[in-house]
């Protein structure tokens, strides 16, 4: 079943690679949706596909050199039909 989840990710999350990671994974996992950094030192992500994917791509997140995430939110949205790839937004 495909599934998009938001997240807000907080801790050393920033010019730790994580946006790169994200993207590198999601590609590797077959996802589609974006990764941005925030102005208050998180960052912020929109996923979309598998649901089991989506968790092997969080689990990489965790995984990542230098990347400590202290805190997730997460909301579920409405799947984007349309959406064909994952890009880091500036």
């Amino acid at each position: 079943m495909i599934i998009r989840e938001h997240y807000i990710f907080k801790g050393e999350v920033q010019g730790v690679g994580f946006r790169y990671t994200a993207q590198y994974l999601a590609q590797s996992l077959g996802l589609t949706g974006w990764v941005k950094n925030n102005w208050d030192d998180s960052v912020e992500m929109e996923v979309q596909g598998d649901e089991e994917a989506i968790e092997k791509m969080i689990l990489g997140l965790y995984g990542g050199r230098h990347i400590y995430i202290n805190d997730i939110k997460k909301t579920i949205l409405q799947v984007d039909e349309e959406e064909r790839s994952f890009h880091v937004r500036y």
